[in-house]
């Protein structure tokens, strides 16, 4: 027989899944909006928060009240971890890099033998390249790509150059060798940089996102005509770009 405390315990439980539910289906909440849609007072749901808060389910989002999944959830679901963990986690992160940089700001994983924008931020220059959310993209002309080719063990590296690299511009690379040294050095300085190789004009730099357990899981790049991001600004660029993945990895549980 189920005694008092066991049942308010289970009613607690019960109410802490309801409330990460609601935090998850709308990205971020506050306090009053979790309470009117559970149907409790403003009290019981911020000491509900509070104990989230202090194991690291939950988190407050920005100086507005309001909170977000924390980087301890996402430790517990490492496992089943996917590109709505990384768009989620990553979107005000890309918005603020493409408000910084004022250039294109997208996240991409690996699906088969392409790299597919899952999320893209679009920065305030005079002309933005396209969206690419949803569509393929090859490995080896992107930086994005490269970023997570960079990642790959030697068995899934060799099977991905044993594929065609195709020439999609005169500046794309499809030598094997001079990939392999590419990618050994985008390892080495922690992001890829692509010159005009999948679209002429088009320079891009990416660097890596990691999960709970450090493997890359997603890559963060921006992007922009090659007369805004020249050589000169590619470092500026690079560093932000760094940055801001090392951001997005803590949130999704990376230490």
């Amino acid at each position: 027989m189920s005694t008092v405390g066991e049942v308010g315990g289970a009613q607690s439980v019960d109410r802490a899944i309801t409330v990460l539910e609601i935090i998850a289906a709308r990205s971020e909440a506050s306090v009053a909006e979790i309470a009117t849609e559970v149907g409790v007072h403003r009290s019981t749901v911020s000491r509900l928060l509070s104990a989230l808060e202090g194991r690291g389910m939950v988190e407050v989002a920005g100086s507005r009240g309001r909170y977000r999944l924390g980087s301890g959830l996402l430790r517990l679901a490492s496992s089943v971890s996917g590109p709505l963990d990384v768009t989620v986690q990553g979107a005000e992160i890309c918005e603020r890099l493409a408000a910084e940089l004022g250039e294109t700001v997208n996240i991409a994983v690996t699906r088969g033998d392409s790299a597919v924008n899952v999320y893209q931020a679009a920065g305030s220059g005079a002309i933005t390249v396209d969206s690419w959310v949803g569509r393929p993209t090859p490995l080896h002309a992107t930086s994005s790509g490269k970023i997570l080719l960079a990642s790959f063990d030697d068995r899934a590296l060799e099977a991905a150059l044993a594929r065609r690299l195709d020439a999609f511009t005169p500046q794309t690379v499809t030598d094997p060798v001079e990939l392999v040294r590419q990618l050994v050095e985008a390892r080495s300085r922690g992001f890829a940089v692509t010159i005009g190789e999948l679209e002429e004009g088009l320079n891009a730099i990416a660097a890596p996102v990691r999960g709970a357990g450090g493997s890359v899981v997603a890559a963060l790049s921006t992007s922009a005509p090659g007369y805004r991001l020249t050589a000169i600004a590619i470092p500026a660029h690079a560093a932000a770009v760094v940055a801001a993945a090392a951001e997005v990895s803590r949130r999704m549980g990376y230490r």
